[in-house]
């Protein structure tokens, strides 16, 4: 694993901290969210600027504004949907996918 290996995290507004967060950790961060300061969370890897991000945050209305960005792979979406546990399944894959796709690209540029 060594350098292709990208340690993740999830932090949500309100300070709340996960390591390695799993895809029933995520959904459980999505379904706690509530106004006033605990409306979004992000989760990323876990190092000095991170290179790429999603994003989960509450809306007014109750439903969820997600957001993808992988800047160096030119990747962004942003969307809505109400249900936590289609978000937490879909942003899962998507860290998957572009965790793997970092690591590819870091191997070749050694």
């Amino acid at each position: 694993m060594g350098q292709d290996y990208f340690p993740l995290m999830a932090e949500t507004e309100n300070g709340e901290f996960i390591g390695e967060p799993s895809e029933d950790a995520v959904f459980g961060l999505i379904v706690e969210l509530a106004g006033p300061d605990n409306t979004f969370v992000i989760i990323e890897p876990d190092e000095d600027d991170p290179a790429w991000f999603a994003s989960v945050s509450l809306l007014d209305d109750g439903r969820y504004e997600v957001e993808l960005r992988d800047p160096t792979h030119h990747r962004h979406k942003l969307s809505t949907d109400t249900s936590p546990d289609k978000i937490a399944n879909a942003v899962t894959h998507w860290i998957t996918e572009t965790a793997r796709a970092h690591a590819r690209l870091r191997k070749s540029q050694r």
